[in-house]
């Protein structure tokens, strides 16, 4: 099999017999992954944005829903992430702030 030979890619050579010659003890074996949960700082995390409102809730018409109204969370701390849970209420309390969820709402026909 040729190499491939251009500016951005040089002494790069795929051979498959090279590739089946590999001892099998020799690979690599996958180990299991241990899960971590971070969690964010209780703070702010809308530092600037119409903080003269209670909670900063936007909505966006988008015609292709199945639904009449989905809610995505917005303060990262719900546990149906990317769907808001209403975990943004313990939050604004814990931290003063006012952050809420983007609804995606369907028009009215």
């Amino acid at each position: 099999m040729a190499a491939i030979s251009s500016p951005f890619v040089t002494g790069f050579c795929y051979s498959k017999s090279s590739f089946e010659r590999l001892n099998p003890s020799s690979r690599l074996t996958a180990k299991p992954r241990r899960m971590l949960a971070i969690r964010a700082e209780a703070q702010a995390i809308n530092p600037d944005i119409r903080k003269n409102e209670d909670k900063v809730v936007d909505s966006v018409p988008v015609n292709e829903l199945s639904k009449p109204l989905t809610a995505y969370c917005r303060c990262w701390r719900s546990g149906t992430f990317p769907l808001c849970d209403g975990s943004h209420v313990k939050h604004n309390k814990a931290t003063g702030d006012n952050v809420g969820p983007l609804l995606l709402k369907r028009p009215k026909e």
